[in-house]
């Protein structure tokens, strides 16, 4: 017991050392969400509060729900701020990979589960589950259905989600509940423990975009009033299976009308897209970049080259002859068709926003930046900062594959599209 104790001493415990906002709050709430920014210490807090729980014997089963299995074994258990780091050196658990057990000395025991698989959670039962990273799991919805049937043991089952929020209808109707108590933080909260060079690059490139927002300050951005695309339209449009067929893929490029990265303009939009055998189109790299035209159009040719595809697609309204002069340069085989916007770029997204809301359109990656402008465009304009250059070379892309053009015309050697 003096051991005990004088390893408790030099610890300090976990509560002595977080700050004020990473303490549980009081209460007999249900449910406890830590929605963050990145590098808060939301894992540090979710192990040790996890340890805590099984030392005190008050929870006897846990579940250990991740985005996948190794992020669960990377993260939550073997992490830097994992269970296995954080937990006081007279209460260590051990934990066997093979039978995805976590357990501690006084037999308590947590399980590990991916939202990969939800299935998996069928049968089991627990009395407390810690989910890390919600807004980025698969199969959000039954995950969370499964792990919430199996939550019964004890006199007051309780969950913790530790997260960086994305719009999520769960998350929002979690947070509504009134047994829910949420926690919001930012990363600079834990700026004494964050690299200063970091600090300093985030604040740089990342400060006041709609990225920064919800990676930074955690702020769960809602739809802009009036948007072509909404958020929910996004989220069914995430696709993360094995892509079919494809029966056409095209580079589309927006190009800025500026001469590089120094002049203050906009990116050249670079965005590969593809028409599967199921008739669904498929969104599959976003390469936009703010470059000079000797990168750009080497960055798209690399896209057509490694995607194999059929065409490249550019405005011609807005320096489309230069365009098809970089890339000529950069590779005069390539497969070049200009194409002439006739109409706003309103009117030419409302037809691609609408294969959205028929769930003809799937996101094939993770494409943050090309979603915050979709998510801004409106029936009055784009409502975003700068031009939307990727939006608009995902409508160009979508456009040519999905929609039913006037018949091309010649025009010095490529050809001219009207939309």
């Amino acid at each position: 017991m003096a051991t005990l104790l004088a390893d408790s001493l030099a610890d300090g415990g976990w509560r002595a050392k977080a700050r004020p906002s990473q303490l549980p709050p009081p209460g007999g709430w249900r449910g406890w969400i830590i929605k963050s920014g990145r590098g808060y210490g939301k894992t540090w807090v979710g192990s040790n509060f996890t340890n805590e729980l099984a030392e005190q014997g008050l929870a006897e089963r846990i579940a250990l729900i991740g985005a996948t299995s190794a992020d669960v074994r990377d993260t939550m258990i073997e992490g830097e701020s994992g269970i296995l780091r954080t937990a006081p050196t007279w209460f260590r658990p051990t934990y066997e990979p093979s039978k995805r057990r976590v357990q501690w000395p006084n037999g308590c025991s947590a399980l590990a589960f991916s939202a990969e698989e939800s299935d998996r959670l069928r049968g089991p039962q627990f009395s407390f589950g810690w989910c890390d990273e919600l807004a980025a799991w698969q199969n959000v919805q039954s995950t969370w259905d499964m792990f919430q049937f199996g939550l019964r043991l004890g006199r007051h089952p309780r969950w913790l989600i530790s997260t960086t929020p994305r719009v999520l209808r769960l998350l929002k109707e979690l947070m509504a509940m009134p047994d829910v108590v949420t926690t919001s933080g930012s990363t600079f909260e834990n700026a004494a423990n964050l690299a200063p060079s970091f600090l300093k690059s985030i604040r740089d490139r990342y400060e006041g975009t709609r990225l920064g927002r919800q990676e930074l300050n955690a702020e769960i951005l809602e739809d802009v009033a009036g948007a072509l695309w909404t958020r929910d339209m996004l989220e069914r449009a995430r696709f993360t299976g094995a892509v079919p067929s494809l029966k056409r893929v095209v580079v589309a490029i927006d190009p800025s009308g500026t001469s590089g990265q120094q002049d203050g303009g906009d990116a050249v939009g670079i965005v590969v897209a593809g028409l599967g055998v199921d008739g669904l189109g498929y969104v599959l790299a976003d390469r936009t970049i703010k470059a000079s035209p000797a990168i750009w159009g080497g960055k798209a040719v690399a896209a057509y080259r490694e995607f194999k595809a059929d065409r490249i697609v550019a405005e011609r309204n807005f320096g489309g002859a230069m365009v098809q002069h970089v890339i000529r340069t950069v590779d005069p085989n390539v497969s070049y068709r200009e194409v002439t916007a006739s109409r706003g770029k309103v009117q030419r997204a409302e037809p691609i926003a609408a294969l959205y809301e028929q769930g003809r359109v799937r996101h094939a990656g993770s494409f943050t930046e090309l979603e915050d402008q979709l998510a801004a465009m409106t029936g009055d304009g784009y409502g975003g900062d700068g031009s939307p250059d990727r939006a608009d070379a995902l409508v160009w892309a979508l456009t040519d594959l999905m929609t039913r053009p006037q018949q091309p015309t010649a025009y010095t050697g490529t050809f001219r599209t009207a939309y």
